[in-house]
């Protein structure tokens, strides 16, 4: 296996050699931000002499933990994504997300198998180049995407990127609408640290718009006996068990239902609170998780929980009655401060 030696970044070609001369130097420098600290930080990583980079789990195959991620499979997924998308050398790939995670870990990659010019921004920024500025392939979560798209000038600003990698979290029934109305190609992506980023991908625009992901090419899904899903790679010995449940309508289509870890028992029956609060998607504004809480009767009974002050809740109710069969419908609502959450910015689930 061969690593290339440099990467194009933010226009210049930059050696082995530069990214170890300047990774001390930037990552000591106090008014460097963090995300270009961990830019350069994984950058001398991944030009090291080891074969592995360290990368932390999300926790989709199990408990979250950091694993040695084999360069080889890093290189193997960048290559997937650069033929499905149609990549060359010398396109552009803008790098908003933090190198901490996977995801951007992964566009760096990118680049550098692709040889590629990548130019790197602050994950929080307000994407204002995006008016003057054209992309081939651009990764960002779902609120990157919202606070885009509250922009007047935010619709313009996506259609400078061809092609947009959506990820990191769940996106939500109203982000899905507007995103339908964009003439560029994004697509919402299915995958983990584990398989070095996406796996598969969901069309949400354009023609090929579809509830299903659909794999790769090479990469196929089936369910093991409790209906999670398994994947198998070609670089994998054994095929890759995650807590994610699943319908699978092929060996290479298939819809995530929710994660087997979350799943609520409730007087004999499973739920998945996942696919009850896409229900309630356009019913409440603040944050919110289907959660449950021990009851005698019942064992656990199903409750609404919302992020912030308490408020009346009597036509929230009502509508709940209207929108929701009986058995599905939460027998309390509670209210949170603020809910926990992953160092990714997921929220921890757990009861009240």
């Amino acid at each position: 296996m061969t690593i290339p030696v440099q990467i194009i970044l933010n226009g210049q070609q930059i050696s082995i050699g530069e990214i170890l001369r300047l990774t001390p130097e930037i990552s000591g420098n106090p008014d460097v931000p963090d995300w270009e600290k961990e830019l350069y930080l994984f950058l001398n990583e991944w030009f090291s002499d080891s074969d592995f980079v360290l990368a932390q789990t999300s926790g989709s195959t199990g408990e979250p933990k950091l694993i040695e991620l084999p360069k080889s499979i890093m290189i193997k997924s960048a290559e997937r994504t650069i033929e499905y998308f149609g990549l060359q050398p010398g396109d552009k790939l803008l790098h908003s997300l933090p190198c901490r995670y996977i995801a951007g870990k992964m566009m760096a990659v990118r680049a550098i198998v692709g040889q590629m010019n990548l130019i790197a921004v602050d994950p929080a920024s307000d994407f204002n180049f995006l008016q003057n500025e054209s992309f081939d392939l651009a990764a960002m979560v779902p609120n990157q995407v919202f606070k885009l798209l509250e922009q007047p000038s935010g619709k313009s600003k996506l259609q400078n990127i061809r092609n947009l990698l959506v990820g990191g979290s769940a996106i939500s029934t109203a982000l899905e609408a507007q995103i339908s109305q964009l003439s560029t190609r994004v697509v919402s992506t299915y995958g983990m640290t584990e398989t070095a980023s996406h796996i598969a991908i969901r069309d949400l625009s354009g023609s090929f718009k579809s509830d299903y992901y659909h794999c790769l090419p090479g990469i196929s899904v089936n369910l093991n006996e409790a209906g999670c899903l398994q994947i198998y790679l070609p670089e994998f010995g054994e095929p890759l068990q995650t807590n994610d449940l699943a319908d699978v309508q092929s060996e290479t289509s298939f819809r995530i239902l929710g994660r087997a870890d979350s799943v609520i028992i409730s007087g004999g029956i499973k739920f998945s609170p996942e696919l009850i609060e896409k229900k309630l998607e356009g019913l409440i504004s603040e944050r919110f998780i289907i959660s449950s809480v021990p009851d005698e009767k019942l064992g656990e009974k199903l409750v609404l929980v919302i992020e912030g002050k308490p408020y009346s809740t009597k036509t929230l109710e009502q509508q709940l009655a209207e929108l929701l069969p009986s058995f599905e419908q939460p027998k309390a609502i509670v209210f949170l401060d603020k809910f926990q959450e992953t160092a990714s910015g997921k929220i921890i689930r757990k009861a009240p």
